[in-house]
């Protein structure tokens, strides 16, 4: 529950959506939510303003688009993101379904523990949270990597192997309370048991406009308008989800006009980040959004600037070159990563900003 109403996830079976699925979606929130999606750094969706009693309603409506697991520990379970540039017959998909079928009869972990299944022609989601990797070496051959590790191992059974890890990760301790990430787990100086010898590849930039294979369609922080999700499925017969607030739309190389979709990489918008803010969150001590995107035309080239509600830094968690946090007394400055205490950061008059 927020400030404007529930918060309801979405999680498509490996990040996609069929055209008419996306439809059904479009429609649900028109009618169930505020009439927009928010796009996830787990490529997921969200729907923001659902009213308590419009819930089960809703529910329904996801049921019939194929869009629940039969049960909420099956979909806690399925934390995997999938590379969104994956080819009929690579061998991604098959590999994804048959880690979500096999994750259920793990014991349970903690609840941001996530896989990212990268085993496209190249890895793409290396800045994505995820504690085990599945990545392809140099060779095109499967690579299983402990996340902050800088090497993996080469595998010809992928799932039973990224499974192994994940039991070490909790024999070893990893997740005292049921708490705990791979990153920091190596860190204190735990080793797994497997000889991770093949170097991992660097993951390529994900950049929005025309790439190999479709069209990468970004959206101002992460924000899709329900007719706008309506209008990509009308050109699309699939859309496919991705953790940096963008959808991969394949086999598509242009688009009519549409309002609020970014798709030149050099929109300043692409490197802006910013929470919801106040007052839909009760957590922010300020608004957010305009003030972000009020100063995103004088970042400089190839700069990010992150405006963050409060000191959690939920939008954008990795550093960027401009941090401004809203806390009590107003917004201080950081040229870091935001998640810190605004009170141990610079508290000079950066910007005032009237009512307008």
């Amino acid at each position: 529950m927020a400030e404007d109403g529930l918060i309801l996830r979405i999680r498509p079976p490996e990040g996609r959506l069929s055209s008419a699925q996306a439809q059904g979606l479009a429609a649900l929130a028109r009618v169930q939510g505020l009439g927009r999606f928010s796009l996830t750094t787990r490529a997921n969706l969200q729907m923001r303003g659902v009213a308590l009693a419009q819930h089960e309603a809703l529910l329904d409506g996801l049921h019939a688009l194929g869009l629940l697991d039969a049960d909420a520990g099956r979909e806690q379970a399925r934390n995997i993101v999938v590379t969104p540039f994956w080819r009929r017959g690579d061998g991604t998909l098959a590999l994804a379904q048959a880690l979500a079928a096999a994750l259920p009869n793990l014991p349970p972990l903690p609840e941001k523990f996530g896989f990212a299944v990268d085993s496209g022609a190249r890895p793409v989601l290396g800045d994505v949270s995820a504690d085990i990797r599945l990545e392809r070496d140099a060779a095109g051959r499967l690579l299983v990597r402990a996340d902050g590790a800088a090497a993996g191992e080469v595998v010809t059974e992928a799932v039973p192997a990224l499974l192994r890890l994940a039991r070490w990760f909790l024999e070893s301790d990893g997740a005292p309370g049921r708490r705990g990430r791979m990153r920091r787990h190596l860190a204190a100086g735990h080793v797994p048991p497997e000889a991770d010898t093949v170097p991992a590849e660097a993951a390529a930039p994900a950049v929005p406009g025309r790439c190999e294979g479709g069209m990468l369609v970004g959206f101002a922080f992460g924000e899709m308008e329900a007719e706008c999700l309506a209008a990509l499925a009308a050109v699309a017969q699939e859309i496919r989800l991705t953790p940096w607030r963008a959808v991969f739309l394949p086999g598509v190389d242009t688009l009519p006009e549409m309002p609020g979709v970014i798709l030149n990489p050099d929109d300043p918008m692409w490197r802006v980040y910013a929470c919801t803010g106040a007052p839909h969150c009760a957590q922010a001590f300020a608004p957010t959004r305009h003030l972000a995107a009020a100063l995103a035309g004088y970042l400089p080239a190839g700069a990010r600037l992150h405006v963050s509600g409060c000191g959690k830094g939920c939008a954008h968690p990795a550093p960027a070159e401009f941090t401004l946090i809203a806390g009590e007394s107003g917004f201080t400055f950081n040229d870091g990563r935001a998640g810190l205490d605004p009170a141990a950061l610079c508290s000079c008059p950066v910007l005032i900003f009237g009512s307008e």
